[in-house]
């Protein structure tokens, strides 16, 4: 099985994640199923199946979480220097717009768009790597083509 590359921060978040859904959320949505049974007839008891759903859903995603982890090889990004690589967190500046934004390369477990983590499979991400500072990337994106320069990369 192949070792899924992640950061401290990344591994540490999934395993607060699966601590969580294992002592509160699992624990709870028990007790809201031997409610929902105590009103009667499960056949047209709609509580009893949202919560039976439910509990699908973090059942899944807890054994979701534990393959995640136990494929998981952490790398620490502060150990590394250079081009773009896993770990790396870039600045960038879109050359058309001159909008400058910074990313971080992750896995795709802790990959967040929003919060700025790049997955390492995304096509920026993938042509970002290996990329120097003040290199240009030209990137095929859902808008269109995008090219970027690349400001700085820090490893942290």
């Amino acid at each position: 099985m192949d070792k899924l590359p992640i950061t401290r921060g990344g591994f540490q978040a999934l395993e607060q994640e699966l601590t969580r859904l294992k002592s509160t959320e699992r624990p709870a949505i028990i007790r809201a199923i031997a409610e929902a049974r105590e009103h009667g007839d499960l056949s047209e008891n709609a509580e009893y199946h949202a919560a039976r759903e439910k509990q699908g859903f973090i059942e899944g995603r807890i054994k979701e979480l534990e393959s995640i982890l136990s494929r998981s090889e952490v790398i620490d990004p502060a150990k590394l220097s250079g081009s773009v690589k896993f770990g790396a967190t870039v600045d960038l500046i879109d050359e058309d717009t001159e909008e400058k934004r910074s990313y971080q390369i992750v896995g795709e477990a802790e990959a967040d768009i929003e919060r700025g983590l790049l997955n390492m499979r995304s096509p920026l991400a993938r042509a970002l790597i290996g990329k120097e500072e003040g290199d240009s990337v030209e990137v095929n994106t859902p808008g269109g083509q995008r090219s970027y320069e690349i400001l700085a990369i820090r490893y942290a």
